[in-house]
């Protein structure tokens, strides 16, 4: 092989310097920057491949000068090699690499993975959208020390931790909780979904070496959870398929707002409930949301999840002052895509929590920028289980989307001449209120309805 010189690397395409590492073999050349790729080439000791390239050097750039076409078919080869030796090179491993890390390194390689079908597209696209999302994880640094480098052989070792969820669905396995520490590891959003892991389990097995690009070690495979096999729990019951009641224990409060009051005996919530606060703008509907957050932090034995999508900016600092802090918070800026995702994965995990037999509340402000679907899904999730745990979902929307069993409207006529609590009885209400505050609690408020209903009649 000819020797490379930094000027002409540093003038050649990016592509070019791809397909020169990639005959090379230098691993994660394609997440390095084109100055770091150019150190990594001039570093590597020559492959097989730069042998052969030295027998046909002179005829190779002959070939080179008359005919682009025929470089462009080289590098794409190369690529294409490149793409075949990473998946050898998994193989040999034993398997240790999930399908998705695979097919997430050989994204960029489009002739090669064209020829393998559209499924196989589509899988190596959502394969690229998890690997970016474990590169930011793993690449994400809180202080100043300095990645660490991957250990010879690629050996693993058995991990025991405490695992913590990020926000973007993966998660670390804190091995010596509730600090962070050097030593944690990095569990891919694949494996989260896969064993359907929520903060606090306890889970072992092995971890690999952090690789070149990388911070922490990853988890090759979840062996236990709580000391329990991971197939034993992966093999329960599908969450949509527990039997569900509707929710027979009200959220004791116990607040002297006359707000939070209001709600308590005259919209009840239960464990369980799918409730929306409606009402249209500047009604107070994240206002009532924020209070009745502070309420439910109080309650022991709930896990309570937080999440902004599509706030005011101003909003966002009044939330973090307050009792819960948000997992996500997203302006109104933020497309409906954004916002949706960030719901959506609140609500998984929390439904693992109530799989488990947790009690898990999502507070959602708002359900305005997502799209319907996704909202109903949301909804959806929320159940009180039989025998089992329950989720409590609790939003705020301009209009109730049909399914909850407990509407909160407030009265914008009211809220601004500060009249509370600004509670539109007419429009409220709650399916099945005996089961909450019993058959005279339920005669109560069918009577405040009615004399609500008449005074709005004039009668």
């Amino acid at each position: 092989m000819p020797v490379l010189e930094r000027d002409e690397l540093e003038a050649s395409p990016l592509a070019d310097l791809h397909a020169i590492a990639n005959q090379l073999g230098i691993d994660g050349f394609r997440r390095l920057r084109k100055a770091e790729l150019v150190d990594a080439i001039l570093g590597a000791p020559p492959s097989d491949a730069d042998a052969d390239a030295d027998d046909g050097e002179e005829d190779a750039e002959a070939t080179s000068e008359r005919s682009p076409r025929s470089r462009t078919s080289r590098a794409r080869g190369g690529r294409s090699r490149g793409a075949r030796r990473s998946v050898e090179e998994t193989e040999d491993d034993g398997g240790s690499e999930p399908p998705e890390a695979v097919e997430a390194d050989t994204d960029a390689d489009q002739p090669a993975r064209a020829r393998r079908g559209t499924t196989r597209r589509r899988r190596a696209r959502a394969s690229g959208n998890e690997d970016r999302d474990a590169e930011a994880a793993q690449t994400e640094e809180p202080d100043d020390r300095p990645a660490r480098r991957e250990r010879p052989g690629g050996e693993e070792r058995t991990v025991d931790g405490v695992v913590e969820l990020l926000g973007n669905g993966s998660a670390f396995l804190r091995v010596d909780p509730p600090e962070p520490s050097d030593n944690d590891v990095y569990v891919s959003a694949a494996q989260v979904r896969r064993c359907e892991l929520v903060s606090g389990d306890r889970v072992s097995g092995p971890a690999r070496a952090p690789r070149r690009s990388e911070r922490y070690p990853s988890l090759v495979r979840v062996d236990t959870i709580n000391g329990a096999s991971a197939d034993t729990v992966a093999e329960g019951t599908h969450y949509d398929d527990l039997p569900a009641a509707f929710p027979s224990e009200r959220f004791a409060l116990g607040a002297e707002d006359p707000t939070l009051r209001a709600i308590e005996w005259l919209t009840p919530i239960g464990r369980g409930s799918r409730a929306v606060i409606v009402g249209a703008a500047r009604a107070g509907k994240s206002e009532a949301l924020r209070r009745l957050s502070g309420a439910l932090a109080a309650v022991e034995g709930l896990d309570l999840t937080l999440v902004l999508a599509g706030v005011r900016p101003e909003e966002i600092g009044e939330w973090q002052g307050g009792p819960l802090t948000a997992t996500t918070a997203l302006s109104f800026a933020a497309s409906a895509d954004a916002q949706g995702q960030a719901v959506e994965r609140a609500v998984d995990t929390a439904r693992r929590v109530a799989a488990r037999g947790g009690n898990a509340v999502v507070l959602i402000d708002s359900l305005e920028g997502v799209h319907p679907a996704v909202a109903r899904r949301a909804l959806a999730a929320a159940r009180n289980l039989v025998d089992g745990g329950s989720l409590t979902v609790i939003a705020t929307a301009p209009a109730p989307f049909g399914g909850e069993t407990t509407v909160i409207t407030l009265d914008v006529a009211l809220t601004s001449t500060g009249r509370l609590p600004a509670l539109d009885l007419v429009g409220s209400g709650t399916l099945r209120p005996e089961l909450l505050v019993g058959d005279a609690g339920a005669d109560a408020i069918a009577q405040a309805r009615a004399t609500a209903l008449g005074a709005a009649s004039g009668v």
